[in-house]
């Protein structure tokens, strides 16, 4: 199953140094993710997933934000050198649940 939704990139404020760059997952996607996905997680109750942003696609795993109460994916920078993205600007976003 795919979920496709626009997000703004924003950067954790924990490692606001390091540049770890994100997009929140809507709440409705991130609730039937957590449906689907059920069962033991991986670390950090973690989810495997294949993203396509643009023209580039790759596999990560997308992870529980409690204060945002949705999934948070990680954008790569060389994704983000590729699609010409920086924080604050919205990207259309496909996710597809692996190994579910």
């Amino acid at each position: 199953m795919d979920f496709v939704f626009d997000a703004e990139l924003w950067i954790w404020d924990a490692r606001r140094d390091e540049s770890w760059t994100f997009v929140s997952l809507p709440v409705e996607a991130s609730e039937e993710i957590r449906e689907r996905a059920g069962g033991p997680r991986r670390g950090f109750g973690a989810v495997k997933v294949r993203v396509t942003v643009g023209g580039s696609t790759w596999t990560t795993s997308i992870f529980p934000d409690g204060a945002r109460g949705c999934y948070v994916l990680p954008v790569k920078r060389a994704v983000r050198k590729a699609e010409d993205l920086d924080t604050g600007d919205v990207a259309t976003v496909t996710v597809e649940l692996v190994d579910y």
